[in-house]
């Protein structure tokens, strides 16, 4: 679920027609290559024309959310794959996120924490996994405004919560919408019981 829709959402980033995007997950591949010294931004060209390059489906961690969900059944999950706060490899958001980014000709890349493990949460602590997250995916997108934008994490499980949620993040944090799974413990999206977060996301357009 994305908001504004994806034309607005394109453009709202690019400030531009032209552009090359991409739909992957980031991954330790490309860390394999890379260099002691940093690396000069690659340029991508299509003919003669410099274009920006933009990955619209990049996984991420926050690494503070370890600390949330220490000594819970979910603590393994928080690493993004590697477990605790210094797992999950290039996902995490660090300094070298932006030198693979330059060596591999990405110029923007649209976050999103994903796998959804908190939908296993009850709500007092799906709200402070949720809070971490947003609150660190804003931080990194406000230290580098230039090179990334952001979805926000809901507790969808409790739709009411998700709605405040989403309002939070899109308010309050300036992210552009949000980042769902499919189902939610096995329940389809269409059920009812998520009501209250799609009312909340057509009231914020």
């Amino acid at each position: 679920m994305n908001m504004p829709n994806r034309r607005d959402f394109f453009k709202s980033v690019v400030g531009m027609t032209a552009g090359v995007f991409l739909g992957r997950a980031f991954t330790d591949a490309g860390a394999r290559s890379r260099q002691a010294t940093p690396a000069r931004r690659r340029e991508v060209f299509v003919g003669r024309k410099r274009v920006r390059v933009i990955d619209v489906h990049c996984h991420c961690v926050v690494p503070e959310v370890a600390d949330v969900v220490k000594g819970t059944n979910l603590a393994s999950n928080a690493g993004g794959g590697g477990g605790g706060r210094g797992g999950g490899g290039n996902n995490v958001l660090g300094p070298a996120r932006l030198q693979l980014m330059d060596e591999q000709g990405l110029d923007i890349q649209a976050l999103s924490i994903n796998g959804y493990w908190w939908y296993a949460a009850d709500r007092d602590l799906a709200r402070r996994i949720v809070q971490v997250q947003n609150e660190g995916l804003a931080k990194w997108v406000g230290a580098h405004p230039d090179r990334f934008v952001a979805f926000a994490s809901v507790a969808l499980q409790h739709p009411d919560l998700a709605a405040e949620q989403l309002e939070d993040g899109v308010k309050r944090l300036g992210l552009r919408g949000a980042s769902i799974g499919g189902h939610v413990n096995g329940e389809d999206l269409s059920s009812p019981r998520f009501d209250p977060f799609w009312a909340k996301a057509a009231e914020l357009g």
